[in-house]
């Protein structure tokens, strides 16, 4: 039985249409249609509930030796507050999930996994931790925000103090506060905009749903759902777990290599990746110019396409070449697999 976030009633009562979506019953979009609320991130503002993802604590002497374990990025010269991205590979360098970490404090790092995956990653952690730290899934605890598009970081303005508000991009501010609610306050997103990530008590998660909404309103600000939300992502160029990777598609071919760190000392998949070589397969993007719609599982030559949507929103983001992070340009030969 799929579960409900906390803002679950304020879907319906907002006219989302609900569908299952990775153990939750989410909308997938409201009654403006994916279409506007996908314009209205990149040319206003949008929100999106993302109350599904996965929160874990790690903490202790040997929280750090832990995260340079489990995962393929480098965390030795993180500052307080700071995020970074990172791939959790197996045995064989396909990827447990991609997740971000936040360094609240020495010892003490804040860990963010996709919904799909938490319990698994909770367990993967727990299996194969070293002495001296622990983990602790607190997923119950907060709901989670995205306030993104060009506006978004003028509304928060008006219901955040400005010291409290992060400048720089994958940075948090962990004593944050919007119109009064306790808030992690992050200046991360999913959309290719600016915007901010909010991290709040479950119980206070409606009240400031309808106060960003509010403040928002005068600015084109409405609520938007997975629909537009996956629609962002592709344009971003950002992959997403179970589509462009998996337990049995490395991080490297993906075109993830600025988050993995081959020369720090071992993690779990390194030797794996090593023993494989330069990448057969590499993840790429394509437009389409013709009419139709490209479904996720098509055969391209002797690829196949792992993500797809219509290109009727035709965006800015569509008509200039979009660089993949990490990546070099490149077009998929027969030899290729196109992800």
């Amino acid at each position: 039985m799929e579960l409900k976030t906390p803002l679950y009633d304020a879907h319906v009562k907002a006219g989302g249409k609900m569908v299952p979506f990775a153990g939750y019953i989410l909308p997938v979009q409201y009654k403006a249609g994916v279409i506007k609320e996908h314009m209205a991130v990149r040319q206003e503002a949008g929100l999106f509930d993302v109350s599904h993802m996965g929160e874990i604590l790690c903490e202790g002497e040997k929280a750090l030796e832990n995260l340079q374990h489990l995962l393929t990025n480098d965390f030795t010269n993180m500052v307080d507050g700071q995020a970074r991205y990172s791939p959790m590979c197996n045995e064989h360098g396909g990827t447990v999930d991609d997740l971000i970490v936040y360094k609240k404090a020495d010892n003490h790092y804040f860990i963010v996994v996709n919904a799909a995956n938490k319990d698994k990653d909770f367990q993967w952690m727990l299996d194969h931790q070293l002495p001296g730290a622990t983990f602790t899934d607190v997923s119950d605890q907060y709901a989670q925000l995205a306030l993104q598009g060009p506006k978004a970081m003028e509304i928060l303005r008006r219901l955040a103090p400005e010291d409290k508000i992060p400048t720089k991009y994958y940075h948090a501010v962990f004593d944050g506060e919007v119109g009064g609610i306790p808030c992690i306050i992050s200046k991360t997103g999913y959309t290719g905009e600016d915007g901010v990530e909010l991290y709040a008590p479950a119980d206070q998660a409606e009240k400031l749903w309808d106060l960003l909404l509010e403040t928002g309103r005068d600015d084109g600000l409405i609520p938007c759902g997975l629909g537009a939300r996956d629609t962002l992502r592709m344009e971003a160029a950002m992959p997403l777990y179970g589509h462009e990777m998996n337990d049995d598609v490395t991080p490297l071919e993906t075109g993830l290599n600025f988050a993995v760190k081959m020369k720090k000392d071992d993690f779990i998949g390194k030797s794996a990746m090593e023993e494989a070589g330069a990448p057969k397969i590499k993840r790429v993007g394509l437009k389409v110019t013709g009419r139709g719609i490209i479904r996720e599982d098509q055969t391209v030559r002797r690829g196949r396409l792992r993500s797809g949507r219509s290109q009727r929103n035709r965006s800015h983001h569509f008509r200039h070449p979009l660089p993949i992070p990490g990546r070099t340009g490149g077009h998929g030969t027969d030899r290729q697999r196109i992800r």
